[in-house]
């Protein structure tokens, strides 16, 4: 197996490592703090704080990595005299932001997300500075994921991440009492340092050397400001929409940003194994189909049909025992049975997008193959002027709930639009087959909740613990959907059938 392939499952194992992770976090955060105006107030600041990391993080690594890359192939000293300048010019820029920022903090706060109750403005400034304290940190962490993917160095990266999740949550065991809410931010904080190290250990592994120099050459200057802007935009859309909803949260309930926050978890983990294991295999495929007009096509369905043979009963499934999940993940120490159900709620709302995120993956994907990547940035920029629209509109009517509801309803549209833009140039009739697919996979997905629904209904299962309710009602569930895959679809059996048989195959072919 090449060493390419090995990167690649490490990489897999790794974002689902930090998953798990992030839930043991998240659960140790109910556990200590509960979902109050300290919590809400974290959130908030991290939000700020992810969204700017994102933004770093994507802005170089859709404009400066394949610059450098193609820079490296004509003139290697000049591409590593240009990438030690960038490198210079965004730490002096960093650290311009974190100085300015932190004195700037109380003011702009309180503007940029408006009413709060007073303990919660006071945890988001105070915290908010701190995370502007260390910016530096912050932003070069981002920053030099994209130097080591130019050297073909993947893990580390993945396991910056995990280090910043994994000492948040030692944190909170170790320091909770003392430092309160605080403690999390200090170890993800300390996290990202030990990450940092083992980042300039591997650059300096590959080959990189850093030179004290600002010296860069024009036409790479250019060329990198030209392309920042858009790249930044296209690529953060979702972290933009997820602080705008947070930002209107925060004028709602105590606790509210906490249970969105919660709730968006659990909705999130479906459509991120799919896309780190089924839509890697469909994009290699629709990259290198693109100019074969047919196969291209019936590549693209293949990837709708997997999405919603997978995507949409665990939709459904989560729907019938969110409740059991949310109790068993959050509903111990100050995280109470009210907190759950309030979790649930959002949870409830949530349920569209677990299948139109997932989906959405595919016609991105297939957009960016054939290179239609202006109109995909024309149509995802108007998705955060939706969001805010749709926040307003049901913010009133629903409270905060609605604002989970803004971001499915959102979601749904895009997926219309990017995937009507997408067949423009086939018949209607290839719609109207996706159209045909979702009802017939939304048949054995039925035929799955029939069974759970008439065990909740008819037995005392919701007075066990959650955790056994799910050990009894999931493979329930997952049985009762392969015997209707079997019986209403059986050319979606026998697709899911090869997928599994493929994998086992890669699987042994690998040991």
């Amino acid at each position: 197996m090449s060493k390419l392939k090995k990167t690649a499952i490490w990489i897999t194992l790794l974002a689902l490592v930090l998953k798990f992770i992030g839930f043991i976090r998240e659960g140790m955060i109910a556990q200590e703090f509960g979902a109050n105006d300290y919590t809400d107030g974290f959130l908030l600041a991290f939000t700020f704080v992810t969204l700017i990391k994102t933004l770093i993080k994507n802005g170089f690594n859709s404009v400066f990595l394949p610059q450098y890359i193609q820079n490296r192939k004509e003139n290697e000293q000049l591409a590593e005299q240009n990438a030690n300048s960038l490198l210079n010019y965004t730490i002096l820029l960093l650290i311009a932001i974190s100085g300015v920022c932190y004195l700037l903090t109380p003011f702009f706060v309180p503007i940029v997300f408006g009413s709060m109750s007073p303990v919660t403005e006071e945890v988001t400034i105070e915290m908010t500075k701190v995370f502007f304290l260390f910016m530096l940190l912050i932003g070069l962490t981002s920053v030099l994921e994209s130097y080591l993917q130019a050297v073909r160095s993947f893990v580390p990266n993945q396991i910056v991440n995990i280090l910043g999740t994994l000492m948040a949550t030692v944190f909170i065991l170790l320091f909770a009492d003392v430092w309160g809410i605080y403690s999390v931010a200090y170890g993800f904080i300390f996290g990202l340092f030990v990450g940092l190290l083992l980042q300039i250990y591997y650059l300096y592994k590959y080959g990189f050397r850093w030179q004290l120099t600002l010296k860069m050459e024009r036409v790479f200057l250019k060329s990198f400001a030209i392309l920042l802007i858009p790249a930044l935009l296209h690529s953060s859309v979702g972290h933009i929409n997820v602080f705008v909803n947070k930002l209107f949260a925060s004028g709602t309930v105590s606790g509210a940003v906490t249970y969105l926050n919660n709730s968006s978890l659990l909705m999130s983990i479906p459509s991120a194994i799919f896309q780190t294991t089924i839509v890697a295999i469909v994009f290699t495929l629709l990259a290198e189909q693109a100019d074969q007009k047919e196969k291209f096509k019936n590549t693209l369905y293949l990837g709708y049909q997997l999405g919603l043979l997978v995507l949409l009963p665990i939709a459904i499934g989560i729907w019938l025992v969110g409740e059991a999940a949310i109790s068993f993940i959050y509903e111990r120490g100050e995280f109470t049975a009210q907190d759950t159900q309030n979790t649930v709620i959002a949870l409830y709302m949530y349920i569209p997008l677990i299948v139109t995120q997932g989906l959405l993956l595919i016609p991105v994907k297939g957009m960016y193959a054939i290179g239609q990547t202006k109109k995909l940035l024309m149509i995802s920029s108007t998705t955060i002027f939706f969001n805010a629209l749709f926040n307003y509109l049901f913010l009133i009517p629903f409270g905060y709930p609605g604002l989970a509801l803004s971001s499915s309803v959102v979601s749904f549209f895009y997926l219309i639009f990017l995937t009507t833009a997408l067949y423009k140039n086939y018949p209607k009739s290839e719609l109207m087959r996706l159209v045909t697919l979702f009802v017939k996979i939304a048949i054995p997905t039925a035929f799955m909740a029939v069974p759970i629904l008439l065990i909740q209904w008819f037995t005392p299962i919701k007075d066990i613990y959650s955790l056994y309710q799910l050990i009894i009602l999931v493979p329930i569930g997952a049985i009762a959907y392969v015997i209707g895959l079997f019986l209403f679809y059986k050319e979606g059996f026998n697709k899911m059938l090869e997928v599994v048989r493929k994998k086992a195959k890669k699987k042994k072919a690998t040991e």
